[in-house]
C-alpha cells in the first residue's frame, strides 16, 4: 500500500501535539503525528486541568516569566473561547463547572476579574483559609476523554497517527516538508534546548465523595492546593518540583496533598485513594514558538508551556498554522 507523504509530520502526541494536528489537518493538509508515547500516557493525560483565560494569565507571575503577558494572555483567551465551545457536547469531556479560584495575597476589589463568569467573591467562610477567593464558572476538562476526543476528530480529519521515537529533527525533516516539534521535555535533548527544564507535577486522584465544584490556587508552588472533580473521581494536587526528573511517586508528597486539599473541602478527608500519578511538564524562560529552515524543510517548535499548556494549546496550535508556508497548502 502507498502512503501519502505527509504535508506536516508533528511529533508528541500530548495536548499541544493532538491539538495541533487537528488544526492543521482540518484545515486541508495531509498530517502524521509521530510519537514515541501514546495519549494516554503522556504528561497531559496527569493533567487537572482548569482553562482560566486572564484569570489565570494577568496575576500568576509564572505566566509572565514564560513569555510576554500580552501573548500568553491573547493565547488563552482564545483557548478559552474554544473550550467553552467545546462543553456543549458532553463527549468531548469538558464541561463548564463552578468552582474557587484563591490566592495567597490580598488582591484587593479584583476589579479586573468582575466582568467574568459567574463572578462572586467568597466570604471567608468560603476561603478555604486563602486571603483572597472567589467563584467562577469555568471550562474542566476531563484529560483522558479528551484526548480520546482529539484522536478521533484527528482521524475523522485524515489525520495519521504512528507510535515510534523520532531520533532527530534531520530525520523528521527528510519525511516532510514541515515539522512541528511538540514534544514537550523531551526537546531538550531532541532540540538541543537545554533551556528547557521540568516542573515535575504529582496528583492523587481519589474517590468523589459528593460535591461538583472544582478549587485552584493560582499560586504556582510545592505547596499549591487544587481539586478537580470528573464525575466518580476527584483529582488532588498538587506540586510543582523544578528540574526533578523523578517519575516516581512520592509518598510524603502524597500524604501532604491529601491533607493540604482536605483541610478546603472536609468530605475529601478519607476517599479512597485510586491512583497517584506523576508527570514532567516542560518549562523554559520563554515559551517556544519559532520556526526555523532545516535540510531544505521547516520545524516550527511549539513547547515550554509549564504547567499551563492545555489552557495554551488552541491559541498555540492557530499560531502554528499561521507559520506553515503557504506552498504547502498548495
Amino acid at each position: 500500500m502507498v502512503t501519502q507523504r505527509p504535508d506536516v509530520l508533528v511529533i508528541g502526541a500530548g495536548v499541544t501535539g493532538l491539538t495541533t494536528a487537528v488544526q492543521l489537518a482540518e484545515s486541508g493538509l495531509a498530517v502524521l503525528v509521530r510519537s514515541s508515547t501514546p495519549p494516554e500516557r503522556s504528561t497531559s493525560v496527569v493533567a487537572g486541568a482548569i482553562l482560566g483565560g486572564p484569570v489565570i494569565a494577568e496575576p500568576a507571575e509564572a505566566a509572565a516569566k514564560w513569555d510576554p503577558v500580552e501573548q500568553v494572555t491573547e493565547w488563552h483567551r482564545y483557548s478559552l473561547d474554544v473550550f467553552t465551545e467545546l462543553a456543549a457536547d458532553p463527549g468531548t469531556g469538558v464541561r463548564v463547572a463552578r468552582g474557587r479560584l484563591a490566592n495567597r495575597n490580598d488582591l484587593g476589589a479584583l476589579e479586573w476579574a468582575r466582568g467574568l463568569p459567574g463572578f462572586r467573591i467568597c466570604p471567608p467562610a468560603e476561603r478555604g483559609g486563602f486571603p483572597t477567593a472567589f467563584w467562577m464558572d469555568l471550562p474542566l476538562v476531563d484529560m483522558p476523554r479528551y484526548l480520546a476526543y482529539l484522536l478521533d476528530r484527528l482521524g475523522r480529519a485524515g489525520g495519521r497517527v504512528e507510535y515510534a521515537a523520532v531520533r532527530s529533527l534531520a530525520d523528521a525533516a527528510a519525511e516532510a516538508p514541515v515539522v512541528v516539534n511538540c514534544t514537550g521535555v523531551a526537546a531538550r535533548e531532541l532540540a538541543g534546548d537545554e533551556a528547557v527544564f521540568p516542573l515535575r507535577g504529582q496528583h492523587v486522584v481519589v474517590d468523589n465523595p459528593g460535591f461538583d465544584d472544582f478549587f485552584f490556587e493560582q499560586n504556582p508552588g510545592a505547596e499549591s492546593v487544587s481539586f478537580f472533580p470528573h464525575g466518580d473521581r476527584v483529582i488532588l494536587g498538587g506540586t510543582n518540583g523544578k528540574d526533578d526528573w523523578n517519575l516516581r511517586p512520592d509518598p510524603g508528597q502524597t500524604e501532604a496533598i491529601l491533607r493540604r486539599c482536605a483541610a478546603v473541602e472536609p468530605r475529601l478527608a478519607g476517599a479512597r485513594v485510586r491512583a497517584v500519578e506523576v508527570g514532567l511538564r516542560a518549562a523554559r524562560p520563554r515559551i517556544r514558538l519559532a520556526e526555523q529552515p532545516l535540510a531544505g524543510s521547516r520545524v516550527i517548535h511549539n513547547y515550554g508551556h509549564g504547567g499551563i499548556a492545555v489552557g495554551l494549546s488552541w491559541g498555540c496550535a492557530r499560531d502554528v498554522a499561521r507559520l506553515v508556508p503557504a506552498a504547502v497548502r498548495g
